[in-house]
C-alpha cells in the first residue's frame, strides 16, 4: 500500500521536513517509547497531538514536553482538570478534546503526517480506523482493532491510500524481512513469530495448565524480556497475545492461517522468521525494546536511530527455538481455531471475551487457569454470523463484555 507521503517517505531523511506526529496512547509502554523516539529524532518530527485515558500528570508532563496543538483524554473529569492544569501553568495554547470521542476528533481536526495507533484494546479502533480512512501514514501497535477489523482496515488502506505500518515486534520483524519480496505472498512459503513463553512457558518443561491455578497477578505481569503494560503481559503469560498476533498477522500480510505459526523461544533475539518458496529464511533479530520497531516504522523505508544498541551473539551464546505445546496453552489453540474460521464476529467475540477475562483476572476476581474457560464458554455461545462493518462489530463487543462479565460473576 501507498500513501500520499511516497514522495516523501523515500526521499533522504535530511530532504524532509520535519512530519507531523500524533501518538494516541501517550501514556502507555509504546506511547512513551514512541515519544522517546521523536525526542531523540526532532529534527524530523513535530509532535502535534497526544491522547491518553486519565493519566493527568504524566500528559502534563508530555505537553510540556512537546507543546502539541491538541491532547485527548477520554476520561471527562481528568480532561477538566488537565485543562484547567494547562491553564494555570500557561500552556492553554495547547487544547484539550474530552471524551471517547476526543482520539478520532483529534485525528481529524489535526489529519498529521503520521499516527501512532496504540491505544490498548478496542477502545483504540474508531481513532485508527479514521487515521487511516484519512489517508496518512499509520503506525499500528494495538493489535485489538487489526483482530477485530483487519478487513476494515486493509479496505480502508486501499481506499485512501493510507500506509499501514506494523510496530507489533514480531510483525514489524516480518515486515523487515519481506522488504522487496512478493507482498502479495506468491513468494512466502510461512511466516514464524516467535514467542518468548512468557514467565511461564519459557523453560524446556513445560507446566501443565491446571498445575498454574496458584498464578497471581504479579506473576503473571513479570514478564522476563519485554517491558509492557499489564495486559498485554497477561496475554503474554496466557500466551493469549501470540493467539491474537496470529489473526493479525493473517490481516496485515493477507496470508492463510496455514501460513503463520508460532515457535517458542525464550531469547526473545529472533522476533520473527520468513521462509521463501526457495528454501531460503529470513530472520529479524534485536535486543527486545519496543523503540526499535517503533524507530524503523517511524523512518521507513528509511532508519534513524532508536537509542537502541545492536544486539551481540556473543554475548548471547545460544538461541533455543521449540514448537509450542497447544495443550498446555489453551489460550493460542482458541486464537488458532478463531482464525480459521476467519470470521470478524468470531475475532471480536475472542478479543472481547479475553479482555474482560484478564481484567478479572487482575482484578482477584478470576483465577488465572479460568481465562480460557470463560473464552471458551463465550465462543461457544456466538453464532458466528458475518459481520462486516465497525457498527455491527462494536455492537457485538459491547454485547460480549457483558455477556462475559455476567460469566464471571456467575462463578
Amino acid at each position: 500500500m501507498y500513501s500520499r507521503f511516497d514522495r516523501e517517505l523515500n526521499a533522504p531523511m535530511n530532504e524532509v521536513s520535519r512530519r507531523t506526529l500524533a501518538v494516541l496512547g501517550s501514556t502507555g509502554s509504546v506511547g512513551c517509547n514512541t515519544l522517546e523516539v521523536a525526542h531523540l529524532q526532532n529534527d524530523h518530527f513535530s509532535v502535534r497531538g497526544l491522547s491518553a485515558r486519565s493519566n493527568v500528570q504524566l500528559l502534563f508532563e508530555q505537553v510540556q514536553k512537546f507543546r502539541p496543538e491538541l491532547v485527548a483524554v477520554e476520561n471527562i473529569a481528568a480532561a477538566t482538570e488537565l485543562e484547567n492544569r494547562l491553564a494555570s501553568e500557561g500552556l492553554a495554547a495547547t487544547k484539550v478534546l474530552k471524551g471517547v470521542t476526543a482520539a478520532t476528533k483529534l485525528v481529524e481536526e489535526l489529519s498529521p503526517d503520521v499516527v501512532m495507533a496504540a491505544i490498548v484494546g478496542s477502545a483504540g479502533l474508531y481513532s485508527a480506523l479514521r487515521a487511516v480512512e484519512l489517508g496518512g501514514c499509520v503506525l499500528i501497535a494495538n493489535k485489538e482493532p487489526l483482530v477485530m477489523a483487519g478487513h476494515l482496515f486493509q479496505q480502508a488502506a486501499k481506499q485512501s491510500g493510507a500506509t499501514l505500518l506494523p510496530v507489533d515486534s514480531e510483525h514489524n520483524a516480518v515486515f523487515q524481512c519481506i522488504a522487496g519480496a512478493d507482498l502479495a505472498g506468491q513468494s512466502i512459503s510461512k511466516i514464524v513469530l516467535t514467542a518468548s513463553g512468557g514467565p511461564f512457558f519459557r523453560h524446556a518443561e513445560l507446566p501443565r495448565w491446571p498445575t498454574l491455578s496458584e498464578v497471581t497477578p504479579e506473576q503473571a505481569i513479570a514478564h522476563p524480556n519485554w517491558t509492557m503494560g499489564a495486559k498485554i503481559s497477561v496475554d503474554s503469560a496466557t500466551m493469549m497475545n501470540k493467539g491474537l498476533e496470529v489473526i493479525e498477522a493473517c490481516h496485515l500480510f493477507e496470508l492463510p492461517v496455514k501460513k503463520v505459526s508460532v515457535l517458542l523461544h525464550p531469547q526473545s533475539v529472533v522476533h520473527a522468521i520468513v521462509n521463501f518458496i526457495d528454501g531460503s529464511s529470513v530472520a529479524q533479530m534485536g535486543l527486545p525494546d519496543m523503540r526499535v520497531p517503533i524507530a524503523y516504522a517511524m523512518s521507513w523505508p528509511q532508519r534513524f536511530e532508536s537509542g537502541v544498541s545492536n544486539i551481540s551473539l556473543a554475548e548471547v551464546g545460544s538461541l533455543t527455538f521449540r514448537e509450542p505445546d497447544f495443550d498446555c496453552m489453551p489460550c493460542l489453540g482458541l486464537a488458532r481455531d478463531v482464525a480459521k474460521e476467519e470470521s470478524p464476529v468470531l475475532a471480536t467475540t475472542l478479543n472481547a471475551a479475553n479482555e474482560i477475562a484478564v481484567e478479572a483476572f487482575l482484578k482477584g476476581n478470576l483465577s488465572f487457569v479460568k481465562i480460557p474457560e470463560v473464552i471458551a464458554k463465550v465462543l461457544g455461545d456466538c453464532n458466528g454470523n458475518p459481520g462486516i462493518d465497525v457498527e455491527t462489530l462494536i455492537r457485538v463487543d459491547n454485547d460480549v463484555r457483558k455477556q462475559t462479565l455476567d460469566l464471571v460473576h456467575s462463578r
